[in-house]
């Protein structure tokens, strides 16, 4: 079955039209992509491999889980459902930021602050191969390699000083 998603305007609102993953979004629409970066409470952040086999950033890293809502779903709650889908991590999500890429995309970023047992993260078929777990220093060294998935965080890159004070008291 079709992967539907709601057609939002540049502004964020719906625009009463149904999308379908794979095909063209049409001018002047978009569609709804979250990001979550995890960060566990002894200060260590979550790393997951995409699989060789994706289209976009084969074999990368990224921050925690990323993904696009589907129709009738919420930013907030699709940022739930693709933490607990990609990483088996089920914890509530701070806000971050909402940014476009001006083409069809608008993003909405969130904070995860968990306590988990890290060795119960799991890895979905076909999105996610491996993770890490990584120490603030290391973490912000490893975000700098090729092994990171770049484009990504370019988005996040102005509010690295938020994502290093989150959890933190």
């Amino acid at each position: 079955m079709a992967e539907l998603w709601d057609a939002y305007l540049a502004d964020g609102r719906k625009a009463g039209r149904t999308l379908t993953r794979g095909e063209d979004i049409p001018a002047g629409l978009y569609h709804i992509v979250v990001d979550v970066l995890v960060k566990h409470k002894d200060g260590d952040y979550l790393v997951m491999q995409r699989d060789f086999r994706k289209k976009i950033y084969p074999g990368k890293f990224e921050a925690g889980a990323s993904g696009a809502i589907l129709k009738d779903e919420t930013p907030y709650d699709g940022a739930l459902r693709e933490l607990r889908e990609e990483t088996g991590v089920a914890a509530p999500l701070a806000f971050l930021f909402a940014a476009s890429d001006l083409r069809d995309t608008l993003y909405f970023s969130y904070l995860c602050l968990t306590d988990c047992a890290k060795d119960i993260i799991i890895l979905q078929e076909g999105e996610t191969i491996a993770y890490r777990w990584l120490d603030e220093a290391a973490f912000f060294d490893f975000i700098q390699t090729d092994a990171f998935a770049q484009d990504p965080l370019t988005r996040w890159r102005p509010h690295m000083d938020t994502v290093r004070a989150f959890g933190k008291t």
